[in-house]
């Protein structure tokens, strides 16, 4: 199968891995359309399969982003960002669809001061204490 400029292949960096469990006969399928050329291995047809299903869907997600009010893509905050938001005397309600990041510079008692939600469809990178110090905010 070839890519399109539409879906260009993600960068290693850019890709979070997940772990899914089979049926055999549903495996046996997979191979034997890998095997018949149809795709380059198990993880390209996993990965079309996935992109055909939000495809399908993509206007219910338009609907629910829009109504949501969802950040789509990346998303990162900064220490800046935080301090910032502290001096305004703010707080954050952070909706992403896809990727958040928190600096690693980011202190517990900071994110606490100012992140009075978070809710992450996709995955949450963030260090370890900030994460904990959140653990009651995160959705």
């Amino acid at each position: 199968m070839v890519e399109t400029e539409q879906t260009p292949r993600p960068k290693t960096g850019d890709t979070e891995k997940i772990t899914i469990n089979l049926g055999y006969v549903d495996l046996g399928h997979i191979d034997l359309l890998v095997e018949e050329g149809f795709y380059s291995n198990r993880t390209d047809f996993i990965r079309t399969a996935i992109r055909n299903q939000v495809d399908r869907h993509a206007e219910v997600v338009r609907q629910t982003v829009a109504r949501k009010s969802v950040d789509l893509g990346l998303r990162h905050f900064t220490r800046t960002d935080l301090e910032a938001v502290q001096a305004a005397g703010q707080m954050l309600d952070i909706r992403v669809l896809g990727l958040a990041t928190i600096a690693q510079d980011v202190t517990p008692d900071l994110a606490r001061a100012t992140i009075a939600s978070l809710s992450v469809l996709g995955a949450l990178h963030a260090p370890a204490a900030v994460k904990a110090a959140l653990a009651d905010r995160i959705r």
